[in-house]
Formats: C-alpha cells, structure tokens, sequence
C-alpha cells in the first residue's frame, strides 16, 4: 500500500502527504494545523500516522505551521541548512521547530525514513533554498517538484524517473501579464527564480514523460494568474501536440488550491 493526498496546492497553503501502512510522510506544512487535523479525521486518518515531515523551502505558504505540528506531535523536520535557517528567519513561522527535531539533508543524497527511500534535488526559485522530492517506495517513484522558475536538466532526469509526478502549472502567460498584478511581482513571477507557467510545465512533460509515468498532478496554480480548466486544457493541448494523449498515456489532474483531493493509490 502505497497512497498520496493533497491538503492544500498554492499561495493559500501548500501540504501533501504520502502514506503507507506503517509509515507517513507529510511534505510541507503550509496549511492550518486545525484545518490539517479536520482534514485527517474527514478521510479516516490518525493524525500518529506522520512520522515526519519534509519541506521543500522557506516561504511561507509552504512552512507557516511546521513548527506547532513538529513541536505538538514530535515530528522531525527535514530540510537542507539553508531552509532551515530560512524557517528560523521568517516571522511567519510564529512557532520554531525545537532544535530536536532539526534533520539536515543535502540535495542528491539519498537518505531512507523506514520503507522510504528519498532523493532531493535542487530546484531554482527565489527562496533561501528550495529542493523537490524524488521518493522511492517498494519499486515505485514519486516525484513532487513545485516552485521552479524553469525546469533544470536535474529535474528532467526525475520526471524520466517518476512514476507519479505532482509539478507545478502556475499561471497563464496572458493571464498573468493583463493581471492585476504590478509590474515588479509579474517579472518576479515568470523570472528563471519565479513559477512554472501552463506551457512551461506541459513542454516539461511532453519532453521527458516515459512510458513509465502513470499518473500527473497539478500543483501550485494561482489564483490571479490561472485557473484549473485553463492549466488542464493548456498542458493537454500542448501534449497532443507531442503526440501524447492524456487520460491514455497518463492521467492528468489538477490540485485543489485550498481543499484536499481524494486519497490516490500509488501502485
């Protein structure tokens, strides 16, 4: 058994976990620890079923409650020094992890958390740091890369890999650029330090998708700059213009901004 639940995708609160039998991996915790509690209870899971939590990078959105959930439920926290420091830093972490539960790891060293075998990688975005996840359980990759403001040769070599992927699909070029957005936050944006567009995140797939991907989620979308229809139809359009038919050669889904998914299996 092998299963994965969205909590929460965007600049609202980003949280997702993975989860076996015996085992429970919440990567983020960027969501209300109320809301995060509700949730787990909703679809029948203990919130003792995390056993640790790994966190992609320091903004807010993806670490505003770490500290409350790893102090209140004594979870260990990984993340490179950098991140960590970043945590330590922004005053929107209200709560600080206790020093106890500071795990440093180091991108492209692979590391194991009981049947989890876990490869973080590096990811450009204007953060302190910022890694994505390549995790790898009983022959089965999963792979989560939000937050990129370009797609890196390093990360192509995981989506080759993945078996399941979660990756970022922003915003719309248009949407973004006639937004309301003020012209500093729109070159921050589509900058190679910002987030992933609609087109860009479909050519990343159509590129570098194998035979062995299985199944795709949409992360991370905004709410000014986007829409879910808007990403699923861009990213299918542009990947039958490469030949692939999503819902045939993979499934294609996009990720609640502030509601969880449904549990997937991972198989």
């Amino acid at each position: 058994m092998f299963k994965f639940i969205s909590f929460g995708s965007g600049s609202s609160g980003n949280c997702y976990y993975l989860f076996t039998e015996t085992d429970g991996l919440l990567i983020d915790a960027g969501v209300g620890v109320r809301s995060l509690k509700k949730w787990f209870a909703d679809n029948g899971l203990p919130m003792s079923t995390i056993h640790s939590i790994l966190i992609t990078h320091d903004h807010a959105d993806h670490v505003k409650c770490v500290g409350s959930l790893s102090n209140d439920l004594k979870l260990p926290v990984y993340a490179t020094r950098l991140v960590h420091s970043g945590i330590e830093n922004n005053y929107c972490v209200r709560q600080k992890v206790n020093g106890a539960n500071i795990k440093y790891i180091e991108k492209q060293t692979t590391f194991e958390i009981s049947d989890f075998r876990i490869t973080p990688f590096g990811i450009p975005h204007d953060s302190t740091d910022n890694v994505g996840y390549f995790i790898e359980h009983d022959g089965v990759g999963f792979c989560l890369m939000t937050d990129a403001g370009h797609v890196t040769d390093e990360m192509k070599s995981y989506i080759m890999r993945a078996n399941y992927l979660v990756i970022e699909a922003n915003h719309d070029d248009e949407m973004l650029m006639s937004g309301p957005y003020p012209e500093h936050l729109k070159e921050r944006v589509a900058s190679d330090e910002g987030h992933l567009s609609n087109k860009s995140c479909a050519v990343a797939l159509a590129e570098n998708a194998t035979g062995n991907l299985r199944h795709v989620w949409l992360c991370h979308l905004s709410e000014e700059n986007n829409h879910p229809e808007l990403a699923r139809k861009t990213v299918q359009m542009i990947l039958r213009n490469y030949g692939i038919i999503a819902g045939k050669d993979f499934n294609l889904e996009v990720l609640k901004r502030k509601t969880p998914s449904i549990i997937f299996n991972l198989t």
